[in-house]
């Protein structure tokens, strides 16, 4: 039973974080130095201290760590007043830039009104976010189911594969990032997130080279010849985690034929790709194939609400509707407010024309990497990407994190893959003003070439170390000859 002191501090602590939020100045000094103090210490205390430990944010930002307050289109500023480019994008999910005015303006008079559903009345705004998304989806995809995050439109495009076909088995991709609750993340094609867990997906899960479309085949045709029947085949348009990987142009129709041959599904994960990030409204536009299935979450909320997506077309979805329409809901599924941001975010995205955005900031920007490939290829091992989706492939993890590392301290922010610089990605929002751009290409450019002067001197000293150490080993050498 909670004692009455726990109460008190509970109830005192909250006052003063609500008198914060609830203010509409910036802090004062002294106070924004108490919240990154406050900050860090409950980050290390009640949340994950090893979390810290990889954060930029904390090594980088000299006597005091960088705390994110508030932004707009592609530039933030931390709560002590720093600047900083924004080329991270939240990880793709800040397609729509800081706060987009058009939004927070829909969200905030939904607000007002009702913010979460009844789930026994109707709620209007699901209904109309589903059919928007039934007009601007591939094909003749044609219904939506909307939950919060990207892991949960995994899991359950998974599991209305999984009862549209009566099959169990899954082909996959290495390197592939599908999410990290137990059935996206037995899709996971890497280690260090399966690994710790042992088994997880009860049925059957392969995993073939991203964009190998000859391995795709040899997979699905060993299954029928051993019997293991495969209810869907998942890839990212661009693999995002693994760095803006693209696959080779033949991959997406081949695998569109081939599902269709072997009577499968083909799901798109479109989590991150989805919605404007490649250049194309979706990322398996660029080919022109349609999936039976897709997924979608980052884009969709305009960085302002969560909320995700699976949807797939009118013959598939008859699962979900007969015999029982209750063999999957969630209580806050499609709620007012986040089905309010992602309508608005829509209207942004059509109107504003994003996707055609990203593909010529994407060009833009690519054009200036290329150039930095050839001018340090002691840094760069290649680029990779399409639209504003773009891996920078460095020669080492620690090469990696000391550009990100300099260039944040010069006001530029990038980050890696979840656990390694080697592969450092560029995703700023859509709507990042060239300006923008090009002082964070300015800064990136800087960072290189402080980088570079570094591993100079220390190829230099390598060198001189390794001559002294032959003339060492000479006069040795004579000495022992002597005795």
């Amino acid at each position: 039973m909670m004692e009455k002191k726990q109460k008190i501090n509970a109830l005192k602590y909250a006052n003063k974080w609500l008198e914060i939020i609830k203010d509409e100045n910036h802090p004062k000094e002294e106070l924004s130095k108490w919240i990154i103090d406050e900050s860090v210490h409950n980050f290390a205390e009640y949340f994950n201290e090893g979390w810290l430990e990889d954060r930029k944010s904390i090594r980088e930002a000299w006597h005091f760590a960088s705390t994110e307050w508030k932004g707009h289109w592609g530039t933030f500023q931390d709560i002590l007043g720093r600047n900083y480019i924004d080329f991270l994008g939240w990880y793709g999910l800040m397609s729509h830039g800081w706060s987009h005015p058009k939004v927070i303006s829909a969200v905030m008079a939904q607000l007002k009104r009702t913010p979460m559903p009844s789930q026994e009345l109707l709620d209007p705004l699901r209904g109309a976010l589903a059919k928007i998304m039934a007009e601007i989806l591939p094909g003749d995809i044609k219904y939506s189911f909307f939950a919060s995050s990207g892991t949960e439109a995994v899991e359950w495009a998974i599991k209305l594969a999984k009862l549209y076909t009566k099959k169990s088995a899954f082909i996959v991709a290495v390197n592939a990032f599908h999410g990290k609750t137990m059935g996206s993340l037995s899709m996971i094609g890497k280690k260090d997130y399966r690994e710790p867990l042992g088994k997880l997906y009860g049925g059957e899960v392969y995993h073939i080279p991203f964009g190998d479309a000859d391995a795709l085949e040899r997979q699905l045709e060993i299954c029928e010849k051993i019997g293991v029947w495969v209810a869907g085949v998942m890839f990212e348009p661009v693999q995002g985690e693994a760095g803006g990987i693209v696959p080779p142009d033949d991959f997406w129709p081949r695998a569109r034929e081939l599902t269709k041959k072997y009577n499968t599904l083909l799901i798109a994960d479109e989590v991150q790709t989805g919605l404007g990030r490649t250049g194309k409204m979706w990322g398996v536009d660029n080919w022109n194939v349609v999936p039976d299935i897709i997924t979608t979450w980052k884009a969709l909320g305009a960085w302002v609400m969560p909320i995700s997506a699976f949807s797939s077309t009118e013959e598939i979805w008859q699962v979900m509707m007969y015999p029982n329409p209750f063999i999957h809901t969630t209580t806050t599924w499609g709620n007012p407010l986040a089905c309010s941001a992602a309508i608005a975010g829509i209207e942004v995205m059509i109107s504003e024309d994003l996707p055609k955005q990203a593909e010529e900031k994407g060009n833009y920007i690519m054009k200036k990497l290329q150039e930095f490939v050839k001018k340090y290829p002691e840094i760069y091992e290649s680029v990779s990407g399409k639209g504003l989706l773009i891996g920078q492939h460095f020669r080492s993890k620690e090469i990696g994190y000391k550009v990100t590392a300099i260039a944040f301290r010069h006001g530029l922010l990038m980050t890696g893959t979840l656990n390694s610089a080697h592969t450092v990605r560029i995703e700023p929002p859509l709507v990042t003003s060239y300006e923008e751009i090009d002082r964070g290409l300015f800064i990136l450019g800087e960072a290189l070439k402080e980088v570079s002067k570094s591993l100079k001197i220390k190829k230099k000293w390598t060198k001189i170390d390794f001559l002294n150490e032959k003339v060492e080993n000479k006069n040795l050498a004579i000495e022992n000859k002597n005795i």
